[in-house]
């Protein structure tokens, strides 16, 4: 047997589809006891990952997922520069991404024989939303060890707390570089606090104040804006907008089993309506042919009476 690491071993189970992989996973442990005994107590801790997440290992298996993830830092990006027309379009591509990407993971699911339910893709999609929103996700994401779905809520950092069926193998999902999201309006603000807050250079005129604009004097003030309610107010819009979103995708699914069923009445009728016809076909055939019988039956007689006739003479 080739020498694999914990890993790698781990990384092959987890392809394994959710029904045989406790069967699967004692025939490696047992295969591998003689000769490593860690690395045999190692995989029989190795969790049975959920039916999402073996999805999400097929895909990243597959390296389908990289550029899903390669699309996290503009969308980040677009959210710190506030910039509302590349944030448009980003999310349309996102939304495109994801979709694409949960239908292929429902197709490598069938083809290995274990086809998922709707309610599993949704949770596939918010992987992968996560992975997209969260660099540390991303890494756990496409690593290939992943045994539990992710969730990506509001503007958090992703939990990955007992997601990876090998934590020490994927480092970036604990240490990466790269930040997590923040909301448009604390992007905002933080730039209009960035620049205000900016010292002049030195050397230089000091910078005139600007002139206060004139209020109206029974207008009330701006109210404060609290980034902590932001942040809450949100969270409840994108659960809010992906509970609307898997409303929709259960209406859709019911409405195309409705259209699937209804094609297959149709069928029926089709095939009804066929053998009818093919019925028909069969008697008018009949009905000709007995048509032509009497015409000869008819022309002997008169040939025959013709003959009598002739002989009477």
């Amino acid at each position: 047997m080739e020498d694999l690491g914990f890993a790698d071993v781990a990384r092959e189970l987890l392809l394994v589809a959710p029904g045989d992989f406790v069967a699967e996973r004692t025939a490696r442990q047992r295969a591998v006891r003689k000769d490593d005994r860690a690395l045999a107590a190692a995989i029989g801790k190795l969790r049975k990952p959920a039916p999402a997440a073996w999805v999400v290992d097929l895909l990243a298996h597959d390296g389908a997922l990289d550029d899903a993830v390669d699309l996290g830092p503009s969308l980040r990006k677009a959210q710190a520069d506030a910039d509302p027309d590349a944030i448009r379009a980003l999310r349309r591509q996102r939304a495109e991404v994801v979709e694409a990407l949960t239908q292929a993971g429902s197709d490598l699911a069938s083809d290995a024989g274990h086809p998922v339910t709707p309610a599993v893709l949704d949770q596939v999609r918010s992987t992968i939303e996560a992975a997209m929103a969260d660099p540390h996700a991303g890494a756990a994401v496409t690593s290939g060890l992943l045994v539990a779905p992710l969730e990506s809520v509001g503007f958090d950092t992703v939990d990955l707390d007992g997601s990876l069926a090998d934590p020490d193998a994927v480092p970036d999902a604990w240490s990466g570089s790269g930040a997590p999201p923040i909301p448009i309006a604390e992007a905002r603000g933080a730039r209009k606090a960035t620049r205000a807050s900016r010292p002049a250079k030195r050397g230089g005129p000091e910078p005139e104040p600007e002139p206060e604009p004139e209020r109206e004097s029974d207008a009330d003030p701006e109210p404060t804006r609290d980034p902590a309610a932001d942040r809450k107010a949100a969270r409840q819009a994108e659960t809010a907008a992906r509970t609307e979103s898997r409303d929709a995708d259960a209406a859709l699914d019911a409405a195309e089993a409705d259209l699937e069923q209804a094609e297959e009445r149709r069928a029926e009728f089709r095939r009804a309506l066929e053998q009818v016809e093919a019925d028909i076909a069969r008697l008018e055939a009949a009905r000709d042919e007995a048509e032509a019988a009497s015409d000869r039956a008819r022309e002997l007689l008169a040939a025959s009476q013709q003959h009598r006739r002739d002989l009477g003479r």
